[in-house]
């Protein structure tokens, strides 16, 4: 499985941004697909993730303000983040969980937030 992150840029507080991510290869093997970030010395996060029957789960940190959704005819995922926070400034990876419980990761899309 192949991963394909875009989207990230810098914005202003208050503003909003759309990652996007595109799944190729073997995708039936997917279960789950989500979004991670890591900011400069922190752990890397969970911040939604979304099952291929389409329950959502989000970081409490971002709930309310970011949206997980997917297009399983396209093998896409998709992270609306609105009302950005300083705090959201992170590297965004895409992720995704085979059947067999194996992590796929893309390389990472830098979301800035300036305040």
């Amino acid at each position: 499985v192949q991963l394909q992150a875009s989207g990230g840029g810098l914005v202003q507080a208050g503003g909003s941004l759309r990652l996007s991510c595109a799944a190729s290869g073997s995708i039936a093997s997917i279960t789950v697909m989500g979004w991670y970030r890591q900011a400069p010395g922190k752990e890397r996060e969970l911040v939604a993730g979304i099952t291929r029957g389409g329950v959502t789960n989000y970081a409490d940190s971002v709930k309310g303000r970011f949206t997980i959704s997917s297009d399983n005819a396209k093998n896409m995922v998709y992270l609306q983040m609105n009302s950005l926070k300083p705090e959201d400034t992170a590297v965004y990876y895409c992720n995704a969980i085979s059947s067999l419980h194996y992590a796929y990761w893309g390389q990472g899309t830098q979301v800035t937030v300036s305040s």
